[in-house]
């Protein structure tokens, strides 16, 4: 093993005490992350051969690429493009700093420079730039800004990668003169254009393997920026239970984005959405990261004091935007997220956007806990079920009276309460008759033969719930209704014990003399007790059909 070799192993495995004593010795710059500090060394002292500045690592060919992200010990499968971009940012940029939640406080200008540097689009406004880089720093999360785990704590002797040379005829082909046009400001479209057809007259080969990237269309672009609230809030509801790995679960959610008024049908859109779900992706794992870890800055730790002063009035605030949303939790998110921000709290920052989604996310959680355990919500599901069981049979008007007072039945339970109180807890004839008349008055169409025993079981088991009337008082429906198949076997068995009971063995026919006539109306009343018996058993039966 040569000199090189020994020293990328102990670049590989010093601590960054040792790094910054290797770099003084060597007069390299020491500040930075352990991660920077040793991509610096291994570039000075490893590949000093090399150049890896911006045009340096452009004109690097496919098969010379690999070997040099070997060295610096980070991934090196992907497109040519990917790993130039890889290498690009491992050299110049901080993973721990340079991530999507972070690029919108950029300016313009300073992601116009990174398009530059990833090959990326730069026309655009800045909301367009950010998408870009965002959506490169989604795909390579990862895969650079820390070498392999392998080589910084190996477990049986390390073998170093072996140290690739360039080649001699480098300067021959290296597109030099393209580097010295690229200013360091902003470009016009004018010397954009100059820019991309000199480099295609200089490497073509190169320019062919590099994929032109997606572009969305200004128009798309305009609808996304002016609706991002609903789309972000979109996207962490499909995040909550969503795959993002899952190609179908992805369409699915984009195709349900048009009863929102989204054209789906645009692929442009469909891009913008989908950089969005990465994005939101990625951001979601930072915010779990911050929030089970401390604060890592004095602002930071003045925004998590700043939430918590905060968290009351975010509490008291959430039943009643939950409320005006209407069970749309969309708007409700979105709605809240603005209350945030009203609130003073930085959303852009991980720690506190995972907060305030949290607290959102555990308020919703409660509240379904909360209604499944509710009598009112135990009580009203039963009556909907009463009156929707066996709707399919029915006819498309009737369906629609139900649904109707499905969705009405807060009002349905306030008519059957207030005719109940001035009746004294008696549900005759004459409250039945009331219950029909007026919701015949409100428009429901539910005095006919099929819809008149519904609702009236329904008012009834209402009544019954709320104390009103015994449910002994509920009117039935017809035998059958709303029993499952093992309580129809059970009945079908009782029913067939019934009726040979009734059946009973054939008696002969006997002429009675006149003395006898005693003891035949002896006999007579005791088979009169006996059926009155059955009788009882068959009322006991029926009253295992009762719908209460």
């Amino acid at each position: 093993m040569d000199a090189k070799s020994e020293l990328l192993l102990q670049l590989y495995q010093a601590r960054l005490d040792r790094l910054k004593e290797i770099s003084a010795e060597h007069s390299i710059v020491r500040t930075g992350s352990v991660e920077t500090v040793r991509s610096r060394l291994i570039k000075d002292l490893i590949l000093e051969e090399w150049v890896l500045d911006d045009s340096g690592i452009k004109a690097l060919r496919n098969e010379e690429i690999g070997g040099i992200l070997a060295v610096f010990g980070i991934k090196k499968s992907g497109s040519i493009r990917e790993r130039k971009q890889r290498l690009w940012l491992h050299l110049n940029h901080d993973s721990k700093q340079l991530i999507p939640e972070k690029l919108d406080i950029l300016s313009r200008e300073e992601l116009h420079e990174l398009c530059i540097s990833l090959d990326l689009p730069r026309s655009g406004n800045k909301q367009a730039l950010l998408m870009r880089v965002a959506g490169v720093l989604t795909s390579q999360s990862g895969a650079w800004g820390s070498i392999k785990k392998s080589l910084r704590r190996p477990r049986g002797k390390a073998k170093a990668p072996s140290i690739p040379s360039p080649s001699e005829d480098d300067d021959e082909v290296e597109p030099a003169p393209r580097v010295e046009i690229i200013p360091s400001e902003p470009t016009t479209n004018e010397e954009e254009q100059f820019i991309e057809i000199e480099f295609e007259e200089v490497a073509p080969a190169i320019v062919e393997a590099i994929p032109t990237p997606k572009q969305i269309d200004p128009v798309s672009l305009v609808a996304l920026e002016s609706r991002m609230p609903e789309i972000e809030a979109a996207c962490r509801d499909f995040l909550a239970l969503g795959d993002l790995e899952d190609s179908a679960d992805v369409k699915s959610f984009i195709d349900s984005l048009a009863s929102q008024g989204f054209n789906v049908e645009d692929d442009n859109l469909r891009d913008g959405v989908t950089q969005v779900l990465q994005v939101l992706s990625s951001r979601a794992h930072e915010e779990d990261l911050a929030m089970h870890s401390g604060p890592n800055s004095w602002r930071e730790r003045e925004e998590l004091r700043r939430f918590e002063d905060s968290r009351q009035i975010l509490r008291e605030a959430l039943a009643g935007i939950l409320e005006e949303a209407e069970g749309d939790i969309i708007k409700a998110r979105m709605n809240f997220e603005a209350l945030a921000r009203e609130q003073s709290l930085d959303l852009r920052m991980p720690s506190i956007s995972g907060r305030v989604h949290a607290l959102f996310d555990l308020h919703i959680s409660i509240d379904e806990a909360h209604a499944a355990s509710d009598p009112r919500t135990a009580r009203r599901t039963r009556v909907a079920r009463l009156l929707q069981h066996g709707a399919v049979h029915l006819d498309h008007r009737q369906r629609r009276t139900l649904d109707r007072l499905e969705k009405n039945i807060a009002g349905l339970e306030q008519l059957v309460e207030t005719i109940l109180d001035r009746a004294e807890g008696v549900y005759g004839e004459t409250e039945q008759a009331l219950v029909i008349r007026f919701l015949e008055n409100k428009g429901y169409e539910v005095n006919d033969a099929e819809l008149r025993p519904r609702v009236l079981a329904a008012a009834g088991v209402i009544g019954a719930e709320l104390g009103h009337i015994s449910p002994a008082d509920i009117p039935r429906l017809a035998p059958g209704v709303l029993v499952d198949d093992t309580q129809m076997d059970s009945i079908i068995t009782d029913l067939k014990r019934l009726a040979n009971q009734f059946r009973g063995p054939q008696a002969e026919t006997i002429v009675t003399p006149e003395s006898e006539v005693g003891e035949a109306v002896a006999d007579a009343n005791d088979r009169i007790v006996e059926m009155k018996a059955k009788i009882d058993g068959i009322d006991e039966l029926l009253a295992r059909l009762d719908l209460s």
